[in-house]
């Protein structure tokens, strides 16, 4: 494949782990993280579950050794807490020893701090800080702050697509040799305003989702960060660095749908996965696992379902979503994702799609419902965001 992107190091942490080894082993085991909130302070916490961090502000502040007058919110907490793991497991030891930058993804930004202290400005003056970190790209600014980045530093927001933008830009950006090295990815934390949001289109299930199901209710919202390296092939040839995985393949398409919702034939999302397929170079049968979008509500897996008949006619791969793990991550989706997809590589197995029983009406894909263990080359993974903002990656072996 021409003009690869290696991925040199990957940093996340979820509700079902706090690294990369432990979200594999929640993976393979089958453990949730879906709960009832312990930190968000919402009405509906005792009716809503969601995939909760079990880890407060205060924790992840002496995890990240910030001092006492900080003004990073719980996305920000989060980001720089997965993005040093990505810096550290790539062996970067010098971050701006070449052309190094960071894009990092944000929905939610510095919200949880201004819903806790908004109230409180006028009073407070020692809290004001946080008035100038609500901002999504001021998120991005302190991860690469934390991080020591002095070069090239963005934030993209497309809602539920917005890592897989940030990773198809890293990657685009190393193609036209204007970066040798770029930390891509995204992070977002539970927010009242999210939640009140996601209720007031009633997507939200009272229990755990369901994707492809016949009788999905809706998703369970997550918090979560994760950021992968991308390197350039003269960086990984020149230090001989250990590769992840390739990033072979990119697309983004928008349908232009609806506001909310995604066309229900999935146009957007089939030009998607059309594009990738051009970058990537590939044939439809070199896919082995397809890590699908997969929320677990009535539009999304309807859309999508559709979209890859659309692209794959009637030899679908296996396929599942993980969000019964971590539940519906916003921003950080699809860098999530772009880690299970690595492991899926890395470790030859098909993640399951838990809480499936019932298939769909409409057609007859079924996905994954137990851990399976297969060659795996090529992951094709999906994400589509509101505003019909459809974006499809391709990871390979090789």
């Amino acid at each position: 494949m021409p003009n690869k992107v290696a991925i040199t190091g990957m940093g996340i942490i979820s509700s079902i782990g706090n690294n990369v080894e432990e979200n594999f082993h929640a993976l393979i085991k089958g453990a949730t993280g879906i709960t009832k909130t312990d930190y968000l302070n919402t009405i509906h916490k005792d009716t809503l579950k969601f995939g909760e961090i079990k880890l407060s502000n205060q924790q992840l502040d002496r995890k990240l050794g910030l001092q006492a007058d900080h003004r990073f919110p719980r996305t920000s907490l989060l980001g720089a807490y997965a993005a040093a793991q990505a810096v550290e497991r790539a062996g970067i030891k010098n971050i701006n020893e070449v052309p190094t930058g960071l894009i990092s993804s944000t929905s939610v930004g510095g919200m949880d701090k201004t819903e806790e202290y908004f109230y409180e400005y006028f009073e407070n003056e020692a809290i004001r800080r946080f008035i100038l970190s609500h901002d999504a790209g001021e998120t991005s600014h302190q991860i690469a702050d934390y991080l020591g980045i002095k070069g090239f530093v963005t934030t993209i927001s497309t809602a539920c697509s917005s890592a897989a933008n940030a990773i198809m830009m890293g990657a685009r950006l190393i193609k036209a040799g204007k970066l040798e090295r770029v930390i891509v990815g995204g992070a977002d934390a539970l927010s009242i305003f999210t939640v009140n949001g996601f209720n007031s289109l009633m997507i939200l299930t009272d229990d755990l989702n369901t994707p492809f199901d016949d009788h999905r209710k809706g998703l369970n919202l997550g918090e979560a960060a994760a950021y992968i390296v991308l390197e350039s092939e003269n960086q990984v040839q020149k230090n001989n660095k250990k590769v992840l995985a390739y990033l072979s393949g990119y697309g983004n398409a928008n349908d232009a749908f609806h506001q909310t919702a995604s066309s229900e034939n999935g146009e957007g999302a089939t030009l998607a996965m059309k594009k990738a397929f051009e970058i990537s170079g590939l044939e439809l049968t070199d896919i082995d696992y397809i890590n699908a979008h997969g929320t677990a509500t009535p539009n999304n897996d309807l859309s999508e379902g559709r979209a890859i008949q659309n692209v794959f006619g009637k030899k679908v791969p296996v396929f599942s979503s993980t969000k019964p793990f971590t539940g519906h991550t916003l921003a950080a989706a699809a860098s999530v994702e772009a880690v299970y997809s690595i492991l899926a590589i890395q470790n030859n197995v098909v993640f399951p799609n838990k809480n499936f029983k019932t298939p769909m009406k409409e057609f007859d894909l079924i996905p994954q419902t137990s851990l399976l263990e297969k060659p795996i080359h090529h992951v094709l993974s999906n994400s589509f965001g509101f505003g019909g903002n459809c974006s499809t990656l391709i990871f390979s072996k090789s």
